[in-house]
C-alpha cells in the first residue's frame, strides 16, 4: 500500500503531534512512546526550507593537520548543486568564519591545546548559527575538526535553550581537560557542550550546558577512552556501538536514537565522517576501522530525514590531504543530501 506523505518543518512536525499511530501499517515496538519516529513525515521535495551553510575551516582541535580544508572539499564536491538543484532547497552559503593558523598561533596549555583560539572561532560560528535559527533556516556547519560543533550547539541553545543531539562518530568526544590523553579539543567537545568541560570552556554569553544530558545518543562508536567510559556511566545517554549496529542493524539503532534525543528545545545531528569505515571515507582526521558501510551511513541519514525532527547539522573531519580524489568530500555531500530528504524513489 502506498502512502502520500508531505514535508513539515521540524517545529511544525512537533507542534502537529505527529505520531506513528497516525499512519496505518507503521512498524510497532518503538522503545520510547514520545516522540514516536518509527514512520514520520518524509521530506522528498522540501522546497520551503532554507539551509544556511557555514564553513568552519579549523584544524587546531585535532592532532593531525588538514581538516581545515574540509569546507572547501565539501563545497567543491557539489554541495549547493545537490541541495538546491536536486532537492529544491533554498541555500544561502555564508562563507567561512575567520580561522587561526597553527603556525602563527600559541598552543597554550598542553591539556587544552589552542583552546582560546578554538573558542573564538566557535563563538563566530555560534553567532551565524543563531541568526539562521532565528529565521527558521537549517544551519549546516562544515568542518573543520569536530570542536566546531561547540559553536553549532551553543548557537542553537542561545536561541532555543538546551537541546538534544545525535552524535555519529567513531569516538565519544567526551574527554575533559583532566581525562584527555592528548589535549586535543576535538575529543572534548561533547563533554564541554554537556557542561563538563570546566571553567576553561566558559564564555560570557554562552549557554552551557547546550545539550540536555538525557537527550544524547551516540551512534557508530568503536573507540572510547577510559575517562569517556566513566562519564558515560553517569549520563542518561543511548550509546550504539558498532557491535550493536552489527547485531540489530542501523535502522533500529537510529530510530531509538531519535526517540531518545528528540523532545528537547532542538535536535542537532553531528556527523563526523570517521563514523564511516575508512574503506568508504579514507580522508578523515582520525580513521578507525570497522565503521559504518556506505549503505548504513545513507540509511542512518534517511531515517533522520524521514523523522522530520532535525533542526541543525554539522559534518566534520573531512581531510583532503588523506583523501582519494575527494572521495570523502563527495560522500559527505551525499550524506547531507540524504539527511535533508534525498531518496532513490
Amino acid at each position: 500500500m502506498l502512502y502520500q506523505l508531505s514535508y513539515l518543518a521540524p517545529a511544525a512536525n512537533r507542534a502537529a503531534g505527529v505520531s506513528v499511530a497516525q499512519y496505518p501499517g507503521a512498524p510497532r515496538g518503538a522503545v520510547h512512546p514520545v516522540p514516536d519516529v518509527s514512520l514520520a513525515i518524509v521530506s522528498v521535495q522540501p522546497a520551503a526550507r532554507e539551509v544556511a551553510v557555514i564553513g568552519a575551516p579549523l584544524d587546531l582541535g585535532a592532532g593531525r593537520r588538514g581538516v581545515d580544508m574540509g569546507p572547501s572539499a565539501i563545497r567543491y564536491a557539489g554541495l549547493r548543486q545537490h541541495l538546491s538543484e536536486k532537492l529544491g532547497l533554498r541555500v544561502e552559503d555564508l562563507g567561512n568564519v575567520e580561522a587561526p593558523v597553527a603556525e602563527s598561533t600559541v598552543m597554550g596549555d598542553d591539556r587544552t591545546r589552542f583552546l582560546s583560539q578554538i573558542l573564538d572561532l566557535c563563538e563566530r560560528v555560534a553567532e551565524l548559527v543563531a541568526e539562521a535559527a532565528q529565521r527558521d533556516a537549517v544551519p549546516l556547519v562544515l568542518g573543520g575538526d569536530h570542536s566546531v560543533a561547540l559553536g553549532s550547539l551553543t548557537g542553537m541553545a542561545s536561541v532555543r535553550g538546551p537541546g538534544g543531539v545525535i552524535w555519529l562518530d567513531a569516538h565519544g568526544d567526551l574527554n575533559t581537560p583532566s581525562t584527555s590523553p592528548s589535549g586535543n579539543v576535538h575529543g572534548m567537545v561533547l563533554a564541554a557542550a554537556l557542561g563538563f568541560g570546566g571553567d576553561e570552556f566558559a564564555r560570557a554569553g554562552w549557554r552551557l550546558p547546550a545539550v540536555e544530558a538525557g537527550r544524547l545518543a551516540l551512534v557508530g562508536v568503536r573507540s572510547l577512552d577510559e575517562g569517556e567510559r566513566e562519564l558515560l556511566g553517569r549520563l542518561d545517554a543511548k550509546v550504539f556501538t558498532m557491535s550493536e549496529v552489527d547485531r540489530i542493524g542501523i535502522e533500529p539503532c537510529m530510530r531509538e536514537a531519535l526517540a531518545h534525543a528528540a523532545g528537547a528545545a532542538f535536535l542537532h545531528v553531528s556527523l563526523d565522517m570517521d563514523a564511516v569505515d575508512p574503506d568508504y571515507a579514507p580522508g578523515v582526521g582520525t580513521p578507525v576501522r570497522g565503521g559504518l558501510s556506505y549503505r548504513e551511513a545513507h540509511l542512518a541519514m534517511e531515517v533522520i530525514a524521514e523523522s522530520g525532527l532535525a533542526d541543525s547539522f554539522d559534518v566534520v573531519e573531512v581531510n583532503p590531504i588523506l583523501d582519494r580524489e575527494n572521495e570523502t568530500g563527495k560522500l559527505a555531500v551525499e550524506l547531507v543530501a540524504s539527511a535533508l530528504g534525498a531518496r532513490i524513489l
